[in-house]
């Protein structure tokens, strides 16, 4: 096998495009090399260049094949396409079965020519989220390109760019690369991808981005660690930064006094997102008057200069965000409120305005079910979208609800309102903390059911891959926060409240088809079950209640539990709680040879029944006691009976493990019925079938057994 080492050299490319970028890299190589590619290739990214190195023979013998074209007869155009499809002569052709064929003898494939062809091809057609033509060319790329390396197995493959009469910029694939543009200007040679990566690093560029992170992060811990200080950790930043710096070399800061009355929040954002500046702490958590930032190069004066620019930039930068502090805490975040009235949810669900009313709403209906105080919970409701309309979350639209929470606590409110406002977003992704106070889970949840139950009413569900309204996340946010904290919440009701919040749902303003369509979809599947809500609006809830059991299966599938065990219990419940509580007890049972042989006879019994019933079914009803007459049926009977008032007992004390137990009881009276009774018996052959009957529908009173997986 020979090394292939590609690389292309561009201008600097936004660094939240260079891994992505190496990925399709690697992608349409394997595609586009596939005859002679051995394994995938491994790709790299920095600021100014991608690339990949892989092996790949360098020839290969392809079988001959044939081709069926159209059959004898068919209009010349039809056989004059298959013709140029194919690049062949009429006089290829051959008639077998009534059909023209094409018989293309094997060829011998070698890897330059492979490449010369399939580069051009990857690199016209390379997917950028954004690109740009340059000159008169119209090649496209997410910067000028400015140099292609392509070495096979140490030599240079002059692969010309060029394509159907566009020059591209007269690019031909060499062995040159180029170093830092400070510390080493100018292109060199290279022999391999290992002495690629070495004359690099000598010409102070690290090639591979995790050695980059690591110099970051290793370097920025030493300086901290040193003025026993700690980085703040943000994996984001240090991903972004070591796709900005090719040659990293980490730097301490000093921020000034006089900001750090400033809440860390607001210097952490300011410190990120305008400079990309790491913060720094104290083991007490407490924020440290210092910054870590990271030049590109190597200054000799110790990187003195470079800081005390960065310093005199921060200054200005935080003496924004102080004005925007002082400014904002003049007023109440009650002020702040008829500001939302111009502040748009979403076109078709009115504005934020309206919907603090419906948070107020639905937080007052959920406060009494999580057991947090109803007042506070209202008052967080009001409060909490305050601050979209703050002079700071205008500005970092990243700190909104921390500052809600922060003004919140200055203009004297309850300590649990203020936690609840700046927490109500939370969990923001899968590492974040959920809530844990009642109060801030019950407007938590509140804002997420809002968003949830709104947008499944305009049908502006999630379809694939798409999901702009960011509800899946808000599914696992509700997810999150009832597991985490153990909740009792019943999901179709608080649903159906908060559909209930919107005035396209009553009243005047009411619309006919606000919901209908989820509503209508849910109620193909099954009525949902009685409660009191009109049948629609409990379809509509059950339907966003099954995006939410969807989600709840991906988490646990994720965390590589039994999934299917969820799926057995979810139909039976709409309490994630006690979903889950039933769904480990009937794992204890599926799991013991027990269960496994009872889960197979309830498979068997409904076998039976699935194809009785479809003669002469369905066989439900009473049974006979007088046709009882095998020891076995009259034992299984008696069984169920048993069963019957411990499984009930059991369910409504939810007390899962005593039901499970109740059901592991069948498992002998169950055998020895399908050991010793013919079901399909002359004049026995209804009463049994409704005994099979009683057995199923008393093992699916605990759950929907015919879900869980052999």
């Amino acid at each position: 096998m020979a090394e292939l080492l590609i690389e292309l050299l561009t201008e600097e490319i936004p660094a939240r495009m260079q891994a992505r970028a190496a990925e399709d890299l690697c992608r349409l190589a394997a595609q586009g090399l596939a005859p002679l590619m051995e394994g995938a290739p491994q790709g790299f990214h920095g600021a100014r260049r991608i690339g990949l190195v892989g092996a790949m023979a360098l020839s290969a013998e392809t079988a001959a094949k044939e081709e069926r074209g159209p059959r004898v007869g068919a209009p010349e155009q039809a056989l004059a396409g298959f013709l140029r499809k194919h690049g062949a002569p009429r006089e290829a052709l051959e008639e077998q079965g009534g059909f023209w064929v094409l018989r293309r003898p094997g060829e011998t494939i070698t890897a330059e020519a492979l490449l010369h062809r399939a580069i051009p091809d990857m690199l016209w057609s390379f997917p950028w989220p954004k690109s740009m033509r340059w000159g008169r060319s119209g090649f496209h790329w997410v910067r000028p390109l400015q140099r292609i390396l392509v070495l096979l197995d140490g030599r240079a493959v002059p692969v010309a760019l060029a394509r159907g009469g566009d020059d591209a910029h007269g690019l031909v694939a060499d062995a040159l690369t180029e170093g830092h543009r400070v510390h080493a200007p100018g292109a060199f040679a290279v022999a391999s991808a290992t002495d690629h990566a070495a004359r690099l690093k000598d010409a102070f560029v690290l090639r591979d981005a995790a050695a980059r992170a690591a110099v970051i992060e290793q370097g920025l811990g030493r300086l901290a660690a040193a003025e026993r200080l700690e980085v703040v950790p943000d994996a984001g930043l240090l991903a972004e930064v070591a796709g900005l710096v090719e040659w990293p070399v980490p730097l301490l800061g000093r921020i000034d006094e006089g900001f750090m009355d400033l809440p860390a929040e607001v210097l952490r954002t300011s410190m990120r997102v305008n400079q990309r500046y790491f913060a720094l702490r104290h083991p007490d958590g407490r924020a440290a008057a210092r910054f870590g930032m990271v030049a590109n190069i190597a200054a000799p004066d110790g990187g003195a200069a470079l800081l005390a620019g960065n310093e005199r930039v921060l200054r200005a930068r935080l003496s924004d965000a102080r004005f925007f502090w002082d400014q904002d805490r003049r007023q109440r975040l009650e002020d702040l409120l008829p500001r939302l009235e111009g502040v748009t949810f979403h076109a078709k669900l009115g504005s934020q305005g309206q919907r603090v009313l419906r948070l107020m709403r639905l937080a007052g209906h959920l406060a009494p079910m999580l057991h947090a105080d109803r007042g506070l919970a209202e008052r967080a409701a009001l409060l909490c979208k305050a601050d979209l309309a703050s002079g700071m979350v205008g500005e970092f639209p990243e700190l909104q609800g921390v500052m809600g929470g922060h003004y919140a606590r200055q203009q004297g409110e309850d300590a649990r309102v203020a936690e609840a406002i700046a927490q109500h977003y939370r969990p923001l992704g899968p590492g974040d903390a959920v809530p844990a106070e009642p109060v801030a889970m019950v407007v938590a949840l509140a804002d997420k059911l809002d968003q949830l139950a709104g947008f499944f009413a305009v049908d502006e569900r999630p379809t694939g891959s798409g999901d702009p309204f960011a509800l899946r996340r808000a599914g696992l946010g509700v997810i999150r926060i009832i597991r985490e904290n153990g909740l009792r919440l019943p999901l179709h009701d608080a649903l159906a409240e908060a559909f209930f919040g919107y005035p396209q749902a009553t009243g005047a303003a009411a619309a006919p088809e606000f919901g209908m369509a989820v509503a209508a979809e849910r109620m193909k599947v099954g009525a949902p079950p009685e409660g009191r809500h009109p049948p629609m609006v409990a379809a509509f809830a059950a339907g966003v209640a099954d995006f939410l059991m969807e989600r709840l299966r991906v988490q646990l599938r994720s965390e590589g539990a039994r999934h299917d065990l969820v799926a057995a219990s979810i139909g039976h419940d709409d309490d994630i709680t006690r979903i889950l509580a039933r769904a480990a007890a009937l794992q204890s049972l599926v799991e013991s040879e027990t269960g496994t042989n009872l889960l197979a006879a309830y498979k068997r019994a409904q076998n039976i029944l699935r194809i009785e019933n479809k003669k002469d079914g369905p066989h439900t009803g009473a049974v006979d006691h007088s046709l009882l007459v095998m020891p076995q049926e009259q034992a299984l009977n008696a069984a169920l009976d048993r069963a019957d008032d411990a499984v009930l007992f059991a369910l409504r004390h939810e007390d899962f493990a005593a039901a499970m137990a109740a059901l592991a009881a069948l498992r002998g009276p169950v055998d020895d019925f399908f050991e010793g009774t013919l079901v399909n018996e002359a004049g026995f052959r209804h009463n049994r079938l409704r005994l099979l009957s009683r057995l199923t529908a008393a093992m699916e009173r605990v759950a929907d057994l015919s879900m869980i997986e052999a």
